[in-house]
């Protein structure tokens, strides 16, 4: 969610207000909305049980006159700063975005019993939670596709600013209206195939403690010092004093 958005005009960047994350009066005229329009729509289709002095409310124009005020009334989301800040909230989220349904850590033995894995009894406390189960494979495979999206789903979509239609030109708008420096990436090193060794050394630019690839900098500052939000025009790629 970026911290504000590029003018009808296109011509500047719209900051949002400090502090600000969610739009809570929106969200909660929207939810509002939703939740009225699914308890008509259950009532129509003739999902709901009335009984004792509300079963009058069997009528269709009885139970929109019920409702009615309810559309008028302020409805409240509830909304407050997470207790363990951001990051906490984007580690609980990547959990769902970016892992399949289930680890391999889990996995305890393959035979011809079926696959045994590690579980959770929520229904249970303390170290009792903590089970195994056993599954014949065909059980096991259908449980792991449930977790498999359909063909033309998408686990994560983006709209307005980051929409997937005009995501880099936005993206390029907004980096341009902040003065964002573009970054600068080091000429290819010739690299001598002979002596593999040499040539990893004189790539200078330190590896991604994750894939091993070469980190690309953006941007270098003083020591005791911090990082500029956002940075400044004339901010580029120079070497730090340390």
């Amino acid at each position: 969610m970026p911290g504000g958005g590029i003018s009808l005009d296109n011509m500047h960047w719209v900051s949002c207000r400090p502090g600000f994350l969610v739009p809570v009066r929106v969200l909660s005229r929207l939810f509002r909305r939703l939740f009225l329009t699914a308890l008509a729509d259950a009532h129509a289709a003739g999902r709901l049980a009335f009984f004792g002095n509300l079963d009058g409310l069997r009528d269709r124009t009885a139970f929109d006159t019920h409702l009615a005020p309810l559309r008028k009334k302020n409805w409240f989301v509830y909304a407050k700063p997470p207790f363990a800040g951001p990051e906490a909230v984007l580690a609980y989220l990547a959990r769902y975005t970016h892992r399949i349904a289930i680890a391999n850590s889990r996995l305890i033995a393959l035979d011809e019993r079926g696959v045994t894995f590690r579980s959770k009894d929520y229904r249970r406390n303390g170290q009792a939670r903590y089970r195994t189960m056993t599954l014949a494979p065909d059980e096991f495979i259908r449980r792991f596709l449930i977790h498999v999206l359909p063909k033309g789903f998408h686990r994560i979509r983006h709209y307005g600013l980051l929409a997937s239609a005009t995501c880099k030109t936005n993206i390029a708008r907004a980096r341009e209206l902040i003065a964002m420096p573009v970054p600068v990436t080091n000429p290819p090193v010739e690299r001598d195939d002979a002596d593999p060794a040499a040539s990893v050394a004189a790539d200078h630019r330190p590896p991604c403690p994750c894939c091993g690839g070469r980190m690309i900098i953006v941007e270098t500052f003083e020591r005791c010092g911090a990082p500029r939000a956002p940075p400044s025009p004339d901010t580029g790629v120079r070497t730090a004093t340390l």
